[in-house]
């Protein structure tokens, strides 16, 4: 896998964060979408497909699991 410089992909807060200290934040880049904790950005990063993020979104909507 490539590296990905960080500093160049824009992450955006989870919109069910509600100001509150369990944000995730996600971010795009090239064909993988990225996932990290908002109270620690400079921490690990997830890296996820396209595809598999889409079933990932759709799994949790349907709440396949208990978040």
């Amino acid at each position: 896998m490539a590296r990905v410089d960080i500093g160049r992909v824009v992450f955006r807060k989870s919109s069910y964060s509600n100001g509150g200290n369990g944000c995730v934040e996600a971010g795009t880049f090239g064909s993988q979408r990225l996932v990290r904790d908002s109270k620690n950005p400079d921490g690990g990063v997830l890296a996820i497909e396209r595809d598999a993020w889409a079933v990932l979104v759709s799994q949790i909507k349907q709440g396949a699991y208990d978040l």
